[in-house]
């Protein structure tokens, strides 16, 4: 029998039964009334003898074909009638009665969809059915087009999935979009899971507020605000004094050449161009000089590094190459004494010429450097600020796993956040090669990192191939990629170095459009805010949706210069009120040309 057939038949015998149900008699025993007669009856009685005589059923005798006594004027062919029998419940369809007005329901609504683990709905399983989203890592948002919740970050992803091979993440978008709000609740979820959050040069301030909430440690960085000695070893430092041995000799060591790295990087900054190779063995013999005769407790400043320069001791002339004429020691040793000045005298001179005003503690939950209180139009102490706070803050986590593995501490991971990539990729020439030195053994250091900027072209802004090419490879390194809104030229660039489909790119390209006309003043966002496309190596890409909470509403908001001052607005309307509240009781005398108006017909209040 045909699968048509079986439905047409089981139908058949739907509307029997409910002819049954309704001429059945009702509840209340012999002698009741019988159900009234439905609309329709002789159609239904038709469909009812069809469906008998289909199925091959045999009436009783004196029945007829619905299952009701016959008529009065028509007896049984037995001759006896039919006592009733036990009153028969009511029959109801599972999608209604027929008929107009039977309710019957032509479409069903599926049943809501919940997504759990099978801990959380382990009586349920394996009822519930999984998608293909990444369920590892920080809850990010919503799968685009599934709905599907999409988990992830570069730790997780890096040592529990092994979906990447390096612990990184490199973001492009357009400005507005929601790319801190993402980075933001990988912090969150991270610090909730025990890893460290590091905002090493926070410029708006994005991430202070969230540190601050996680009971971290907020260090400000600015002329008036506070300074970092780069000359300082810091947490590597001490670390060093504590394990001592030929493992405190090793972390001495890269202590030297951390800071002999960050002083080059000043240079640079100021001369805008590299140092010389025989100027960076002139600093570092000056370095170590100062180490060997600097008393313990006492750090080395900048000032003490000219001192030597000027003296020029033994040690320091060796490397220039002087054999004794003072001549030639002045012409190799003053031009890294004038970039000392420059620093000293310039810029850069208060943030960088004294002590460190806050040291990082190696023990907080969260750390965050804020150096949002420098102007932006100052780019070179911007670009100084964002380095220091970068060797600083590396050198706190080259600390941390020197000390657990000489057993003095446990184990601790760290997530370090490179907002605005642009701001020092463009103060000097060869600041590229000077990140890449800080940032390329994230993997072996037990960090994550996300950098962040707007595009690509920030790396082609670069002066050099070279430094094109180094900042290129900060996307190509980058075990994740998350793009927001970017233009169709921009995503055809990026679909070079990442590999995206032409579906990929239109719908990332589709994000960067601007918002309506809004006619009823409304605050409209852009279509692509809050939309992510997540790619990772060859893998199709990701698109997600990020709806974030109030928490994060009220911690992370990146235009509140252009949110109102609600006890100003408050404070205002209250003298608006006294004001209107006193021309009240002046009444006319208060009006313009009346007895309150001066000599020019003002009024005056």
């Amino acid at each position: 029998m045909s699968r048509r057939r079986e439905e047409k038949l089981a139908e058949r015998a739907d509307r029997l039964a409910e002819e049954q149900a309704l001429t059945a008699p009702a509840p209340g025993g012999t002698g009741a009334q019988p159900w009234p007669e439905p609309a329709g009856r002789k159609k239904r009685s038709k469909a009812a003898k069809s469906a008998a005589s289909d199925s091959g059923t045999t009436l009783a005798p004196g029945t007829a074909p619905t299952g009701r006594p016959a008529p009065p004027d028509k007896p049984a062919r037995s001759g006896k009638e039919k006592t009733p029998g036990k009153a028969k419940e009511l029959f109801v369809p599972h999608r209604g009665w027929y008929g107009v007005g039977g309710g019957r329901v032509g479409y069903m609504d599926p049943p809501t969809m919940w997504r759990a683990t099978t801990v959380q709905a382990c009586g349920m399983w394996p009822f519930a059915a999984g998608s293909g989203s990444p369920m590892t890592g920080v809850p990010l948002g919503q799968h685009l087009f599934t709905g599907a919740t999409v988990c992830g970050d570069p730790l997780n992803w890096f040592t529990r999935a092994r979906y990447i091979s390096n612990p990184s993440l490199f973001m492009l978008g357009m400005p507005g979009l929601g790319k801190s709000t993402l980075v933001n609740r990988m912090l969150i979820g991270l610090a909730a899971t025990g890893v460290v959050p590091l905002v090493l040069g926070d410029l708006k301030p994005d991430y202070a507020d969230t540190v601050r909430a996680l009971g971290g440690q907020v260090i400000s960085i600015g002329r008036g605000r506070g300074g970092i000695n780069v000359l300082d070893p810091g947490a590597m430092g001490a670390a060093a004094a504590k394990i001592g041995g030929e493992a405190g000799e090793v972390l001495k060591a890269e202590a030297h050449g951390r800071v002999l790295n960050m002083v080059a990087a000043l240079i640079t900054i100021v001369r805008g161009r590299p140092m010389d190779d025989h100027e960076q063995s002139v600093l570092s013999a000056v370095l170590h000089h100062l180490r060997e005769r600097t008393p313990v407790g006492r750090t080395v400043l900048l000032p003490d590094v000219l001192r030597v320069l000027t003296e020029g001791p033994p040690r320091v002339r060796a490397v220039t190459l002087d054999r004794g004429d003072d001549a030639r020691y002045r012409d190799a040793v003053d031009p890294l004494h004038r970039s000392l000045l420059g620093i000293l005298d310039g810029p850069l001179g208060d943030t960088f010429a004294s002590e460190t005003s806050t040291r990082i503690n190696p023990d907080a939950p969260a750390v965050c450097i804020d150096i949002s209180g420098i102007g932006e139009a100052d780019t070179q102490l911007t670009a100084a600020a964002m380095l220091a706070a970068w060797s600083d803050g590396l050198g706190t986590v080259a600390a941390s796993h020197a000390l657990a593995d000489a057993g003095l501490a446990p184990r601790r991971w760290f997530f370090t956040v490179l907002d605005e990539l642009w701001r020092p990729l463009r103060a000097a020439s060869g600041i590229v090669d000077r990140i890449d030195a800080l940032t390329r053994l994230n993997r072996s250091l037990g960090l994550g990192d996300a950098k962040i900027t707007h595009t690509l072209k920030d790396a082609e802004a670069l002066g050099t191939d070279a430094d094109r090419a180094k900042a290129r490879g900060f996307v190509e390194r980058a075990g994740m990629v998350v793009c927001a809104g970017l233009p169709r030229t921009e995503m055809e660039d990026l679909g070079k170095v990442v590999g995206l489909s032409r579906r990929e790119i239109e719908l990332v390209s589709s994000w960067s459009s601007p918002p309506g006309w809004g006619v009823n003043g409304d605050n409209e966002e852009p279509p692509g805010r809050g939309r992510f496309l997540i790619k990772v190596g060859g893998r199709p890409g990701i698109p997600i949706k990020v709806a974030i909470t109030d928490a994060e509403r009220h911690l992370h908001n990146t235009n509140t210069r252009w949110t109102p001052n609600e006890d100003a607005v408050e404070q205002a309307a209250a003298r608006a009120a006294q004001q209107v509240a006193r021309a009240a009781r002046e009444g006319v005398h208060g009006l313009p040309g009346g007895p309150g108006a001066d000599a020019s017909g003002r009024w005056t209040a």
